[in-house]
């Protein structure tokens, strides 16, 4: 499987309308869409792990608080480099993230997320 600059950018604008409009389903479709042959996340500083049960966590304990703002993407074959500001809801409080996206051929997707501070 192969993503080209298009596949990758819908992916990449997909998650994020999901995630704001609190469409869990969609999320996790746009994941399993781009992820066929596994997923794996690290937040850098800390071990990568299977990205199936990080994602879950994800989305249990901060989608309700928070709303991702895409700054910027830069995509480069088969990667991708996002800058996006997370908005907690309901304060001033912003935390801006970057994120790595890999596309491997063999389907396979590693996500490295750069978190700064609150």
């Amino acid at each position: 499987m192969s993503m080209d600059a298009d596949s990758i950018r819908r992916f990449l604008h997909a998650q994020v309308a999901c995630w704001n409009a609190g469409d869990q389903d969609g999320f996790l479709a746009a994941y399993r869409a781009a992820a066929p042959g596994g997923l794996t996340i690290e937040y850098v500083g800390r071990p990568a792990s299977d990205g199936w049960p990080v994602l879950a966590a994800m989305w249990e304990r901060q989608n309700a608080a928070i709303a991702v703002e895409e700054v910027a993407a830069v995509i480069s074959g088969n990667e991708a480099a996002c800058h996006n500001r997370n908005r907690v809801k309901g304060t001033e409080r912003v935390i801006e993230t970057i994120e790595l996206y890999r596309f491997d051929e063999d389907g396979g997707l590693l996500v490295r997320y750069f978190v700064g501070p609150a």
